[in-house]
């Protein structure tokens, strides 16, 4: 049976790898998990992610008497199996799909394990560790006619591409945003005025989880004027870098950014300031936000503590569903948008590289949609046609 490990590196940069029944790391999923993580510069949580779709794939072939190296032409098996066949969490260790039966993994799920796989094997044909022919068993050729204008480039001509012989229709699945009134909501179920500044830091500044944790002070800069510290950038700002950080707290975006805050912004960092300083004096590590309530003190908070506490916060403000993290960055692009601003101050403010990407963050209020419609000119008769 195979598992996944977590890697320590002694420059402590950490990455998740595969290991058989004896322990022992294997090669050659071991040697993609670690070009993922060192040579393409991806996220710890990408490879966890990786590792466990990859620890599926050698688990069915190991059970299923295949070669993973060679295993590509039964994908549809595999892909069956993915639906069916309980976790390491499962009671029932049999696949048994039947009528009625409930899968135990999703169309999303069964996709996101299988592109990992199809990386996976990728890497073992150019690393020689699979035969080159798996590439027919995984792609298919295809062309650049059903990609969108933007993606096909500027020379004009037809380009080939491979395509994704095995995928499944998913539904798409739109993240709402959070409403005015339910961040309103969490700030008033707050008990601290560390987790206020969580929530202003997601909603109003529309920082990511991860960024959110991983805010060093020496990256927030709230004066008028930042010169003294060395920075040139007007105004109160955070810089938001993407860094190794010991708590595990990535950012997402490769380049670093200026983010300007609001007043609203400045007050909760400062009423945070003087709880902190209360609490730990002048101890605490470099991090912005730090555990002031539970052990270990002074320590960064996780990503994962964000989201317990918008969890905990939702269901303290009686909102009746769950606000997470992601809904909160929704309604700070939202807001941006609604207040007149335009897409590029969108994709500037969300630290975003393509022109496109903040749209699927849009959610346009419900009175700007009513007055778009009302602004339209009834259809009238000309003066021959009423004749």
């Amino acid at each position: 049976m195979y598992e996944t490990f977590l890697v320590s590196m002694p420059s402590g940069i950490r990455y998740w790898t595969v290991v058989d029944d004896e322990l022992e790391v294997v090669e050659e999923a071991d040697r993609f998990l670690r070009e993922v993580r060192l040579a393409r510069g991806r996220a710890e949580t990408t490879t966890k992610a990786y590792a466990e779709a990859v620890t599926l794939f050698l688990r069915w072939c190991a059970g299923t008497g295949r070669d993973w190296s060679t295993a590509a032409r039964d994908i549809g098996l595999f892909m069956v199996w993915l639906r069916w066949a309980p976790g390491n969490g499962g009671q029932r260790q049999a696949v048994v799909p039947g009528p009625g039966g409930t899968p135990v993994r999703g169309d999303a799920r069964i996709n996101k394990v299988l592109t990992a796989v199809r990386m996976f094997l990728l890497h073992a044909v150019v690393n020689k560790a699979a035969p080159a022919w798996v590439l027919e068993q995984l792609y298919e050729l295809g062309d650049d006619r059903d990609l969108p204008v933007e993606a096909r480039g500027e020379s004009g001509g037809m380009r080939y591409r491979l395509r994704a012989r095995h995928r499944l229709q998913e539904p798409e699945a739109e993240v709402d945003r959070a409403s005015d009134e339910e961040v309103v909501a969490m700030l008033r179920a707050c008990r601290s005025a560390r987790d206020r500044l969580i929530v202003l830091l997601l909603s109003r500044v529309g920082l990511r989880p991860g960024q959110v944790a991983g805010l060093h002070r020496c990256d927030v800069h709230l004066l008028m004027d930042s010169r003294s510290l060395g920075c040139d950038v007007e105004g109160a700002h955070l810089h938001v870098i993407r860094r190794q950080n010991v708590n595990g707290a990535w950012s997402k975006s490769r380049k670093s950014w200026v983010m300007p805050v609001d007043f609203l912004v400045v007050q909760a960092a400062d009423q945070y300031a003087v709880e902190r300083y209360e609490i730990l004096g002048e101890g605490g590590s470099d991090f912005l936000l730090v555990n002031l309530f539970r052990p270990p003190y002074g320590s960064p908070v996780t990503t994962g503590a964000i989201g317990e506490l918008c969890e905990s916060l939702s269901g303290r403000a009686g909102l009746g569903r769950r606000v997470g993290p992601r809904m909160c960055r929704h309604a700070m692009a939202s807001n941006v948008v609604d207040a007149g601003d335009t897409l590029d101050e969108v994709q500037a403010l969300l630290g975003q590289k393509h022109p496109a990407s903040p749209r699927p963050y849009l959610h346009p209020d419900r009175s700007r949609l009513r007055a778009a419609v009302e602004r339209v000119a009834s259809p009238r008769l000309t003066e021959g046609e009423a004749r």
